[in-house]
């Protein structure tokens, strides 16, 4: 089927995955559908274009000597454990494949008319010019509360009225209970949606007359997917993301889903409660549970469950989902056959994910080790 899981860019904020390793949750989860289909290696998207980004970038001691780029790159970096970098690299919303493929779909789209490039009235930040929307409120890049409207150029979608922005065939779940809150929400946005932003980084509109403006990066966490996909040569790629962050971003990124035969869908995941980890180590040597087998259960097991319990993983199944695990493990066989195999992929690749809860089919998927990544020398994949 051609399917190839990514997960929803992650933002870039001051945290470390050993720390917060509930923001790396779709990354493992899309590794370990990935390694179950044998696809290879791909890349970990992050999101990079953030105001809270550009703050940081103007409030660091050596903003004059080190460019938002090399501070994005840098704090990418320390996400990762020594040894724990990933082996498809990383890449970001700017990117250049990334910037070169945003251009090229916007300005498809602009001359198929589905997007326009018109003058439109908008809040400006009295103090700094930060755009702050089409409705006044206060700054968000320098928290001032006057603005003053203006009328510029922006990039825009004008949807006709009930013009759905998300369908239920834009998920990637075979046999599961259609997000029905999800798909309600996702349509709660205003029939005009403005996709250009004032930003210090990200992916430049100057090439459309756009001067001073970046795509929107909720537009752009969408292209970056597309973009690892092309990469990869898949047809069918699907990002993995929770429900509260499609519904921010499914709108979005409606029309840009789908390019030169490409598309788009989700993968929604829940919650993990990884928030307490020495509650889960705590747990994990009450069951006396090898390190080689926790970290699996936290690394593997875990975030496939999350793909399953989409509501999200509480802290009270944990006991339950440990001994659940325990006893897959225990039955799990030396070499599967290769029809075991076959039927599990098939079964990935359609993202029917009932089969985590069998334990005779999760203890033929389990691997003998946990997922390791090498060091990718060339981070943002500018070929």
């Amino acid at each position: 089927m051609n399917v190839l899981y990514l997960n929803g860019p992650v933002q870039n904020g001051p945290f470390t995955i050993a720390e917060r390793p509930g923001k790396a949750a779709g990354i493992r989860a899309a590794d370990a559908l990935n390694t179950l289909l044998d696809t290879g290696p791909v890349p970990h998207l992050w999101n990079t274009v953030t105001l809270t980004g550009d703050l940081r970038h103007r409030d660091a001691p050596d903003r004059d000597t080190v460019r938002r780029q090399e501070r994005e790159e840098r704090a990418i970096a320390a996400k990762y454990g020594p040894g724990a970098a990933p082996a498809g690299g990383v890449l970001t919303d700017t990117a250049p494949v990334v910037a070169a493929l945003a251009l090229e779909m916007t300005e498809r789209l602009l001359l198929e008319g589905a997007l326009a490039v018109i003058p439109a009235a908008v809040h400006l930040c009295a103090r700094c010019g930060h755009m702050t929307g089409s409705v006044a409120h206060d700054c968000r890049m320098c928290g001032h509360q006057g603005s003053r409207l203006h009328t510029r150029q922006l990039l825009v979608w004008d949807r006709s009225p009930g013009t759905p922005v998300l369908a239920r065939d834009d998920f990637h779940a075979h046999r599961a209970r259609p997000p029905g809150h999800l798909l309600t929400i996702a349509q709660n946005v205003p029939d005009r949606l403005i996709l250009s932003r004032t930003r210090d980084h990200g992916i430049s509109l100057a090439p459309l007359g756009l001067d001073g403006l970046v795509l929107d990066p909720r537009v752009g966490v969408h292209i970056t997917v597309l973009a690892a996909a092309a990469r990869s040569n898949a047809a069918q790629p699907v990002m993995t993301v929770t429900e509260n962050a499609a519904a921010n971003v499914a709108a979005y990124g409606a029309l840009f889903r789908r390019h030169n035969g490409t598309r788009l869908r989700y993968a929604l995941h829940g919650r993990i409660p990884y928030d307490d980890t020495t509650a889960l180590h705590r747990l994990c040597e009450v069951h006396r549970v090898s390190p080689a087998l926790r970290e699996l259960f936290l690394t593997w097991f875990l975030p496939l469950c999350s793909l399953h319990i989409r509501a999200g993983i509480t802290a009270a199944q944990l006991p339950a989902l440990l001994k659940f695990w325990r006893r897959a493990h225990l039955a799990r066989s030396d070499t599967p056959g290769s029809d075991v195999l076959a039927e599990l992929r098939r079964r990935v690749a359609a993202g029917d994910m009932r089969w985590v809860m069998d334990v005779r089919t999760l203890s033929r998927a389990i691997p003998e080790f946990p997922v390791t990544h090498g060091f990718a020398e060339e981070p943002e994949g500018a070929s």
